[in-house]
C-alpha cells in the first residue's frame, strides 16, 4: 500500500508561478482602469469649478424670492465683468464696496479663496480667463475644458 502525503499543505513552485502570473495579468488591467478613473474624476471635479466660478461671475438666474433674481454674481453687483479671476475674491482699489440701498458694488467675496484653489484646474495648471471672449478654459487636462458665460 502506497500513500503520497504532501507534507504541511504548502504551495509547489509551479502553483507560485501560476498565481504570480494571475496576478500580473489583473494588474495589466487595472491599473490603466484607475489611471482612467483619476482622469475622469479630475475631468468631472474642473467642470464643476468652472461651474463655480461662472456662477460667481453671472449668478444665476433660477434663484429668485418674490420675483426678484437674488443670487446675482459679481458682474450684476459691479456693472462689469472682473479683470481676473482674482477680483471673485478679492476686492479691486477701483470698485465701489456694496450698498444696501442701491444694490451695486463689490458684495464678494464670490469664490472661496482659501489656498487659491479656485484659480487652477485639478491638473493644477491655471486657469485661463478671457474676458473679452466671456471664458474660462482649463489646459491642464489632455482635453481643453471651455466655459463661456
Amino acid at each position: 500500500m502506497h500513500t503520497n502525503v504532501r507534507g504541511s499543505g504548502a504551495f509547489t513552485l509551479i502553483e507560485l508561478v501560476i498565481i504570480i502570473v494571475v496576478l500580473g495579468i489583473l494588474a495589466a488591467v487595472a491599473i490603466p482602469r484607475m489611471g482612467e478613473l483619476t482622469e475622469n474624476s479630475r475631468i468631472n471635479a474642473t467642470k464643476s469649478e468652472m461651474a463655480m466660478l461662472k456662477r460667481a461671475i453671472v449668478g444665476n438666474a433660477q434663484v429668485t424670492s418674490g420675483g426678484r433674481y437674488v443670487d446675482v454674481g459679481y458682474e450684476s453687483n459691479v456693472g462689469g465683468l472682473p479683470d481676473s479671476l482674482v477680483e471673485l475674491a478679492i476686492k479691486p482699489a477701483s470698485v465701489a464696496s456694496y450698498d444696501k440701498f442701491t444694490r451695486l458694488g463689490w458684495n464678494g467675496p464670490y469664490v472661496d479663496a482659501s489656498g487659491n484653489d479656485y484659480l487652477t484646474d485639478s491638473w493644477g495648471t491655471a486657469y485661463q480667463y478671457n474676458k473679452a471672449a466671456r471664458t474660462i478654459t482649463a489646459l491642464g487636462g489632455a482635453d481643453t475644458l471651455v466655459i463661456t458665460f
